[in-house]
């Protein structure tokens, strides 16, 4: 039996300013980020710090030993207290525009010679928290206070995942991408293969036959057969809004599809290897994802500028290889009830 088609987003939903704003309030305001790990907040004062979707956000570790974060934004006139990027602040937050300065649990330590004032409770201004939560060694966020529960949303991956020994891989490297595409068209070209044999000449190689999705909401599991000694076996996996997880005998790839604006997406990778990795292999491996990588952002920054064109408005998704894409835009139709 036949299957329905089914029709794709609209081509504005890709090039409106003005629903990128409501995507960062209704889709990445109210999910869970993966946003750091823990190996990058080793000791009291350890910091990580970056902007996704339009908010700053930071992950540090507190003097009791918990990762806590918050929005990167001062209480008194919205400055910034750390610059993006990894880094160690000693036993203090610093606003490094007035100089108020902050305790590692947010509380509002000096509102640095601001004078007497009956109606000024510094017990009020405190940072901004975000809810957090760990998951084998990776610090996840959420800016939503009623957000769902992290151990559901997880649960998917962790009955897949649970038995690979994530917390062996503490070793990492970081790399970024800037496209010139909206967020949407890069995650809907990860969330397919079927462009893989056109597109990826080597990691088609590396790949049988057999190509699959299993979706179980809020994430969406990739099944290829390996072919014989290639290094593409373990887990290939995508998590809701914007997370694809890959983990493979010797390391593991968290890709961040972070929306810069509505026509610019930064690619935030996090790489993980196991202490005793060699250089040669970290480098390596590191580069054979730089090489699909590249691929991808070609392509992407292609189809974006035929997006804004104007020419093209509705398609429709292939049955047979782009079921994850159909579900994921019936949820960005859902977020922002079109």
């Amino acid at each position: 039996m036949t299957q329905r088609t089914a029709e794709t987003l609209s081509a504005a939903l890709y090039r409106d300013p003005a629903v990128y704003e409501e995507e960062r309030k209704l889709v990445f305001a109210k999910s869970w980020i993966l946003f750091a790990h823990e190996s990058q907040l080793s000791k009291p004062g350890a910091y990580v710090a970056s902007r996704m979707a339009g908010f700053a956000l930071l992950a540090v570790k507190g003097e009791d030993g918990a990762v806590r974060a918050f929005h990167n934004v001062c209480r008194h006139r919205a400055g910034p207290l750390v610059d993006d990027g990894a880094g160690d602040c000693g036993n203090a937050l610093l606003c490094r525009y007035h100089g108020w300065r902050y305790a590692l649990d947010g509380r509002l330590a000096s509102a640095r010679d601001f004078g007497p004032a009956s109606d000024f409770d510094p017990r009020d201004f405190g940072l901004i928290p975000l809810q957090c939560a760990m998951w084998h060694g990776f610090v996840f966020v959420n800016m939503d206070r009623n957000a769902s529960d992290f151990e559901q949303t997880i649960a998917p991956l962790e009955k897949k995942a649970s038995a690979m020994a994530l917390e062996r891989f503490t070793r990492v490297r970081h790399s970024e991408h800037l496209l010139k595409c909206n967020w949407k068209t890069y995650v809907e070209n990860y969330l397919e293969g079927y462009h893989i044999p056109v597109l990826h000449p080597a990691l088609n190689a590396s790949l049988g036959s057999t190509y699959g999705v299993e979706i179980d909401p809020p994430v969406q599991f990739y099944h290829a057969t390996p072919r014989e000694g290639s290094a593409v076996a373990g887990l290939w996996a995508w998590q809701w809004p914007c997370l694809g997880v890959n983990v493979y005998a010797d390391g593991v790839l968290m890709e961040r599809m972070w929306p810069v604006d509505h026509g610019h997406t930064k690619l935030d990778y996090l790489f993980l290897f196991a202490e005793d990795a060699d250089e040669a292999s970290i480098r390596r491996a590191v580069a054979a994802s730089e090489v699909t990588t590249a691929e991808d952002i070609l392509i992407c920054e292609a189809v974006q500028q035929n997006l804004n064109a104007g020419v093209y408005e509705k398609g429709r998704l292939s049955p047979k290889h782009e079921a994850g894409v159909a579900w994921f835009q019936t949820q960005i139709r859902r977020a922002l009830d079109r």
